[in-house]
């Protein structure tokens, strides 16, 4: 009985090994050791996290806020906790939240609805938690200011604001 020999058609030698080593991992290097890289301009909602785990950047149960609705000729002002500005309790609004910055009270919208007014403050979104006299009417807001001066200076500008939803 004899042994035969097995031959191998390709030989892979050990410089040609390294070589796709090397090249496999220029395409790979970035994917584990970039944190919090996006992976596409095509998919901006997914990117690492601590060079490896793929997260979502939004949520799909809670979706991005859009203007749903643009108030025209509004009135804008500011109110600070101070007497004879507010009721008997100046620092819980009328939705029985503690005043802080980003509240606005106005008697149109539902406690919560959130807006913005761009041409006074870009982006920044406010929520509408307190209430105001009757007689100031559907279509004029009042910012809160943590102080008396901050609130007068101020003063009353006229401006559109943006309703948000989703």
């Amino acid at each position: 009985m004899s042994i035969k020999k097995i031959s191998y058609p390709y030989r892979f030698s050990p410089t040609l090994i390294m070589l796709c080593l090397l090249i496999l991992s220029i395409f790979l290097f970035p994917l584990f050791f970039n944190k919090n890289k996006i992976i596409s301009e095509n998919n901006p909602g997914l990117l690492f996290s601590q060079g490896s785990f793929l997260i979502p950047t939004s949520n799909p149960a809670n979706p991005p806020l859009k203007v749903v609705k643009i108030m025209n000729s509004t009135i804008v002002t500011a109110y600070s906790s101070t007497s004879g500005q507010t009721d008997d309790s100046p620092f819980i609004t009328a939705s029985n939240k503690k005043v802080e910055d980003g509240i606005v009270a106005n008697n149109y919208l539902d406690f919560g609805t959130k807006i913005r007014i761009p041409e006074l403050y870009g982006d920044k979104v406010f929520v509408v938690e307190d209430r105001m006299n009757q007689k100031k009417g559907n279509y004029h807001f009042d910012i809160w200011f943590q102080n008396y001066q901050e609130a007068l200076a101020f003063g009353a500008e006229r401006t559109y604001i943006e309703v948000l939803g989703r």
